[in-house]
């Protein structure tokens, strides 16, 4: 009995405990809410719209769920939603309060080549309304100098420079790992150009993945250049990023000099200095610091000037990775924007529906279903018009196969119009560990697919042939969307990625144009007068307690910017990459077994491989866990 009684005294004492706790945790996250204050943006009449960008552009920025935050496990690269910054930049040409438009680019880590080109054309438009655009960084690369190349004046740091490494670079490739491990990967894939399944069957590209991957990477390069080149007349970028040697060695390699000397940048000075040609613009700060400038906070003035969400034209954005179940936004989930539309549909009185797509693609079944609520927007008799991204491939091409016409940018990656899907077995790692596998079967599928002791020649055929009837659906899709035969379309598919140009001359897309174009033609479509319609976004709403955890992280974290220096910066770049090829792969292995997905396009733009940077090596070992 006395133990009784002492086991429960020591339940009691934890109880207790616990329950203590939690009072202290609950208490101190209720003084944290209370005495919590944002850090203030400064109150200002008049000054600069500073676009202090330490992070990337993306379409639809990524959602961090209220655990990741808590646990510090979220993403730490910040995202700005493209649609926000030209919102503020065209409100911004016309209001007398913003004195000039600043660009901090010295955190940028970058956005794709549509994305950075509208953001171009809005600066350019506030140039065209006579107001200054200032640009600065210690070192630009490709992408912030896209962007600094519509300034009016362009800074760069004394010992800093612009790195223009152009299109291209390599891909890991898992071959040799793989063999050495003793993995087998059954690969059951269609499309000559299907190159996203080479790296667990090659040690290299193979020749017609290089020639594709060339042609796109050569395609959007010139593209670049010709944005840069109309943007900065005087800058003489072709022969700075053709023969950077030569730059380097007329300046004793001093790299801001080169740079100075090939026109790409118009001044060179340091962050104070910088701080005080925008005062002389702007007008000084209230605190007086060297260095500080009045600014216009970019949150809040896109919150006072972003119009209602309550148009008659749904506007539905597919982005990020296609997968199956549910997700918040950044991620195409094929359960959420499928209920997300159906829900518009029956509770909104929508007269059009644009499908603004911006993904590489992913599982075959989340695609579909995405698709099927489209054409329940069809069956409604509202029109539907596509607006592809950055990127709209694989994947992201089998969604906007219901358009009734496809918009895109010359930059636009899109295609790859085929399908695979990989599974990997253990058979010979178990062997080289003296493991082996043995039982009964009742028919050639008893047990598989059966991941330690290898597929059956059965399972392997049937799983090949039905990527090849899902392959040959693709394909009907379609031929049937753009009115062709499905071997004309087949010509063109064997999931080989074409340039928005490109693919305009094959007949993949309609017409160039942005999601502002799409919107209009829809209104038409619809007996809307464009110029009274208005966007209605279908958008999974973020959970206010992550964004309210999120302000809190905001406020108390120090500026994590990228590495200012070129050797530092570009290992640091080409580290982001490689951590987001292995995520990718990590991605594929455990995630859908058939997909319709594109490796190729996700090297062009920002790397986003979600939570907290891990080394590459350590990554690559979890995928064998």
């Amino acid at each position: 009995m006395a133990f009784v009684k002492g086991a429960w005294r020591i339940l009691v004492a934890i109880k207790d405990g616990l329950v203590l706790l939690f009072l202290l945790l609950f208490f101190g996250a209720l003084y944290t809410a209370l005495s919590y204050s944002p850090k203030p943006a400064q109150t200002v009449q008049a000054g600069a719209l500073l676009l202090d960008l330490d992070g990337s552009i993306v379409e639809q920025p990524t959602e961090i769920s209220a655990s990741q935050l808590l646990s510090g496990s979220g993403n730490e690269a910040r995202e700005y939603r493209l649609s926000d910054i030209v919102t503020a930049l065209d409100a911004a040409k016309g209001d007398a309060k913003v004195k000039a438009v600043v660009l901090n680019l010295d955190g940028f880590t970058g956005g794709g080549q549509v994305a950075l080109a509208r953001v171009g054309k809005a600066l350019d438009a506030v140039r065209a309304a006579k107001k200054p655009v200032l640009a600065f960084a210690t070192l630009y690369t490709d992408d912030s100098y896209q962007l600094a190349a519509h300034a009016s004046e362009v800074w760069g740091d004394p010992l800093g420079g612009v790195a223009i490494m152009g299109r291209g670079g390599s891909n890991l490739y898992y071959k040799g790992l793989i063999d050495k491990l003793g993995v087998n990967t059954h690969v059951y894939r269609v499309g000559t150009y299907k190159s996203f399944v080479e790296p667990f069957v090659r040690a290299d590209q193979s020749p017609e993945a290089k020639q594709a991957n060339q042609a796109l990477a050569n395609a959007l390069w010139e593209d670049w250049q010709q944005d840069v080149a109309k943007a900065r007349p005087r800058a003489k970028i072709a022969s700075y990023a053709a023969d950077p040697l030569a730059a380097a060695q007329a300046s004793g390699g001093d790299m801001a000099k080169a740079a100075l000397a090939a026109g790409l940048v118009d001044k060179l000075g340091d962050e104070s200095a910088f701080g005080a040609r925008a005062a002389s613009l702007a007008g000084e700060a209230a605190a007086n610091k060297a260095g500080d400038f009045a600014t216009i906070d970019l949150a809040a003035y896109v919150k006072a000037r972003k119009p209602a969400n309550n148009g008659q034209i749904g506007v539905l954005t597919v982005a990020g990775d296609i997968v199956d179940g549910e997700a918040g936004p950044g991620t195409a989930a094929g359960d959420t924007i499928s209920d997300l539309l159906l829900t518009a549909l029956s509770e909104r009185n929508l007269k059009a529906l644009v499908v603004r797509v911006d993904s590489p693609g992913g599982s075959v079944m989340a695609s579909e279903k995405i698709r099927s609520a489209i054409l329940q927007a069809k069956a409604q008799g509202l029109p539907v018009v596509v607006s592809m991204g950055n990127v709209a491939a694989s994947g992201g091409y089998w969604v906007s196969t219901p358009a009734d016409l496809i918009f895109a940018e010359p930059d636009t990656i899109t295609g790859s119009i085929g399908v695979f899907g990989i599974i990997p077995s253990f058979e010979g790692t178990l062997a080289k560990m003296g493991i082996t596998t043995d039982g009964v079967r009742t028919t050639p599928l008893s047990g598989q697919p059966d991941v330690a002791g290898g597929t059956t020649p059965e399972f392997d055929r049937i799983m090949q042939l039905g990527v090849e009837d899902i392959y040959r659906r693709f394909v009907g899709l379609v031929a049937q969307s753009r009115r062709k035969t499905p071997q004309a379309i087949d010509a063109i598919a064997q999931g080989r990625v074409w340039d928005g140009g490109t693919a305009r001359q094959l007949g993949l897309v309609d017409r160039f144009g942005g999601l502002d174009d799409a919107i209009a033609e829809a209104a038409r479509r619809a007996k809307v007068d464009p110029a009274t319609a208005r966007p209605y976004y279908i958008e999974k709403q973020p959970d206010k307690w992550a964004q309210w955890l999120e302000s809190l992280a905001n406020y108390d974290r120090e500026d994590a910017r990228a590495p200012r220096d070129m050797l530092a910066r570009q290992a640091w770049v080409q580290r982001q990459w490689a951590v987001q090829a292995v995520a990718d792969v990590k991605a594929l292995v455990t995630g859908a077994g058939v997909r319709a997905d594109c490796l190729e396009c996700r090297g062009y733009g920002a790397p986003r491989a979600g939570g907290n940077e891990r080394g590459v090596m350590a990554t690559i070992a979890a995928l064998w866990r």
